[in-house]
């Protein structure tokens, strides 16, 4: 069912607030189905007036790229409270949890990745991260969605990543084989890669564990009038290596090179300062996992970017697309609204088109640049002897297109061709 007037989500929303014209939304989102709401006096407790909050429902019949930790992300929010500042509160209203709206602007909305991030600003990305790092396993009592037989142990940083290594191999490869396995398999990526990725991440040095948000990117943190930096968006949170999540961020933030190196090096004194030992090896482990992001990315971006062009919504009733990187880095769920533009594809990209022929290939021909970015940057981790040049990925795309969209509107053509002036 469309989000619209009859959704659960709507009518939860309307339930609960006192003006129905008041209630903004769907938010663009990969979880939920949101709905920000006002509440009468009466229901927001304590909460200063003025303060909206979020109505949300999951989306049914998400793809999901990562990992999921926490049962419940509004649980974890309350038991972060006084843990770790700046996070938005939860209340209970008639039964439904709600999270508080952050009123403000994403910081990709502020500064668009690629741009220095102002220092106050980043001066509390590094307090964070010091914040992560004091909340351990045993510190949260919350319930947990993996099975303690399938959690690395406490500093053990190469079981942790090996998880990941298998979860992008079973749940994203192989458990979408049947829509994208041909259009994998014609830009050159095959089962083996995964084998040799294993081998070249392997080695990583001990670190003891500790929360990590694990989806760091620029339309996960709401700047507020008064400068202060909310995290939203808890939903890929777990606990693991905390240099995974310093290589998650930057990966995801693409920092100017000096930005870049002054945070790696604020990070270690603030890890240190909260969990000693926690940035152990990191001058040698960081590149082995930022070399495992770009491999993810193959794999989370190449079925992000076909289902963006499938004309009409560019996705399949019912999907929707869930991940911490690649391409959406900088398209996540924005607190004031709608989809920020990092660059990348969103899901459902499409939507509302009518694309024809010509603009179709013109599409792929731009997605096939893009994708060819990201296979070659992973070509090493992955062992990737021959990346297609950007016209062969653009014609696959286009195959994929004819074969799994619509057919009178699917790209004919592609490449250099498609993208000349008519």
């Amino acid at each position: 069912m469309s989000p619209g007037t009859d959704s659960p989500a709507r009518a939860r929303a309307a339930a609960l607030s006192p003006d129905a014209r008041a209630i903004e939304g769907p938010l663009h989102g990969y979880h939920h189905e949101t709905y920000v709401v006002p509440l009468p006096p009466s229901g927001a407790g304590d909460v200063p007036p003025g303060v909206r909050w979020k109505c949300r429902e999951p989306r049914p019949g998400l793809l999901w790229f990562d990992r999921r930790c926490f049962a419940s992300e509004e649980e974890l929010l309350r038991a972060l409270k006084g843990r770790i500042a700046s996070v938005p509160e939860v209340i209970e209203v008639l039964g439904t949890r709600l999270q508080r709206f952050v009123e403000g602007r994403t910081l990709g909305e502020l500064c668009p990745a690629g741009q220095p991030v102002p220092p106050v600003l980043l001066r509390q990305i590094v307090e964070l991260f010091r914040q992560l790092a004091g909340v351990a396993p045993k510190d949260l009592p919350v319930e947990r969605t993996c099975t303690p037989e399938d959690r690395a142990a406490d500093g053990d940083t190469e079981t942790f990543l090996m998880r990941l290594v298998d979860f992008a191999e079973t749940r994203v490869y192989q458990h979408n084989q049947e829509r994208f396995g041909k259009l994998f398999q014609d830009l050159g990526v095959r089962v083996e890669a995964f084998d040799h990725l294993r081998e070249h991440v392997r080695g990583l040095r001990p670190r003891p564990f500790c929360l990590l948000h694990a989806d760091l990117h620029r339309e996960n943190f709401v700047v507020d009038a008064e400068r202060r930096l909310w995290t939203i968006d808890w939903e890929l949170a777990m606990f693991g290596d905390p240099l995974y999540d310093l290589a998650t961020h930057l990966y995801l933030m693409r920092y100017p090179p000096r930005q870049d190196a002054w945070l790696k090096e604020q990070w270690c004194a603030a890890v240190e300062s909260a969990r000693p030992g926690g940035s152990h090896g990191w001058r040698r482990d960081l590149e082995r996992l930022l070399d495992f992001k770009r491999a993810q990315s193959v794999f989370t971006d190449v079925i992000r970017v076909a289902l963006s062009l499938v004309p009409g919504d560019g996705l399949a009733p019912g999907e929707g697309l869930a991940s911490g990187g690649g391409l959406a880095s900088g398209g996540g769920l924005a607190s004031g609204g709608g989809l920020a533009s990092g660059g990348g594809f969103a899901p459902g990209g499409g939507r509302g088109r009518e694309d024809g022929p010509d603009e179709g290939g013109r599409r792929c021909a731009h997605a096939g640049r893009k994708l060819q970015a990201i296979l070659r940057a992973a070509a090493g981790p992955l062992g990737l002897t021959d990346v297609p040049d950007s016209e062969r990925i653009a014609e696959a795309l286009a195959h994929w297109c004819r074969a799994h969209g619509d057919a009178e509107r699917a790209p004919r053509e592609t490449g250099a061709a498609a993208a000349r002036p008519a």
